[in-house]
């Protein structure tokens, strides 16, 4: 590992590549042992689809209206995964040749994630109870404007948000896969159960890349971890919207719906910081600089100060009615 006090970007992300290729084995799921979406669905050339299509209906008319529409957010989040590849290949330093292992990464990650958007897209159609045009109206309108998430193109921001974001994917799809059960809907349990695993897995990884750029440039790691921070990790949806509805509008009601059945909070927004800094064993960082050490104080510190504007923020009251759902 490159260990010269002052190296670029480029040069620790080519450092890290063997690193990269030695484990991607382990990093993704090969093709042939991954899951389908329709490993979990009604198979429509069988004779049984139409009853098991049925009984899908059935459970799914015990979701409640929130529990439906967060469903929905994040399926259209799912959805958005052009944008995300996109991002990738802005990423400054990453070598985009096709056997390197970051490519191998990207395209692998992406293959895999693309299944969650597949997966619940299907199974919302086949439940009846979704406005399947209003809903892909949004998934166009949030691919169509795109995102901003504060990494520029920076690596190192944009593997600080990925382990963020990966954490918090994993949260919600657990959560609304736990709701789904209690609802009487195990065969959504089980959807969600997949999709929060793979997601789980990429937070891994994400944050592996992150220990790796703290062995070898511990400062500028820091400050780009202090920077994301202090402008709050945004989620890939914040531009959501309904067609009539101003952009990054329906975003917030969706939140507010998570928010209401606890799938996503602003403590867990805490809990996950909390866990990076104990992962990436921020308090036992040596070899920092001056503005390094300053960022530190700054990132172990507000985690504390977080949680008591958590606990101060109500409850949101307000129920919304999506055109996503009649």
């Amino acid at each position: 590992m490159i260990t010269a006090s002052v190296i670029s970007r480029s040069e620790v992300l080519q450092s890290m590549e063997g690193f990269l290729k030695e484990n991607i084995g382990t990093f993704l799921k090969s093709v042939e042992t991954s899951w389908q979406p329709s490993d979990f669905l009604p198979d429509s050339r069988q004779e049984t689809f139409f009853d098991e299509v049925k009984l899908l209906r059935e459970r799914a008319s015990g979701l409640s209206y929130d529990l439906l529409a967060v469903l929905i957010g994040d399926t259209i989040t799912e959805e958005a995964l052009p944008n995300y590849e996109a991002w990738f290949h802005e990423l400054d330093g990453l070598n985009r040749d096709r056997d390197n292992g970051w490519a191998q990464w990207i395209r692998g990650w992406t293959a895999e994630e693309n299944r969650h958007g597949d997966l619940l897209n299907r199974y919302l159609y086949l439940t009846g109870r979704v406005n399947m045009r209003e809903f892909e109206v949004s998934t166009q309108y949030l691919i169509n404007d795109g995102f901003d998430l504060g990494t520029a193109q920076d690596p190192y921001r944009a593997f600080v948000y990925t382990s963020y974001q990966e954490m918090a994917t994993n949260i919600s799809h657990r959560r609304v896969g736990q709701l789904a059960r209690t609802a009487g809907d195990d065969q959504l349990s089980r959807l969600c159960g997949m999709i929060a695993g793979d997601e789980n897995r990429h937070a891994r990884v994400y944050k592996t890349f992150v220990e790796k750029i703290f062995e070898a440039d511990p400062s500028e790691m820091m400050l780009a971890f202090e920077d994301m921070m202090r402008k709050k990790i945004v989620m890939p949806a914040h531009y959501m919207r309904e067609m009539g509805v101003e952009m990054g509008k329906t975003f917030g009601h969706f939140t507010d719906a998570a928010q209401r059945l606890g799938v996503y909070t602003s403590h867990d927004y805490t809990e996950i910081l909390d866990t990076l800094i104990q992962d990436w064993k921020i308090e036992q960082m040596t070899g920092l600089n001056a503005a390094a050490e300053k960022a530190r104080d700054y990132i172990v510190a507000l985690p504390n100060r977080l949680r008591r504007v958590a606990d101060r923020m109500p409850v949101p009251k307000l129920e919304y009615k999506f055109k996503w759902i009649d």
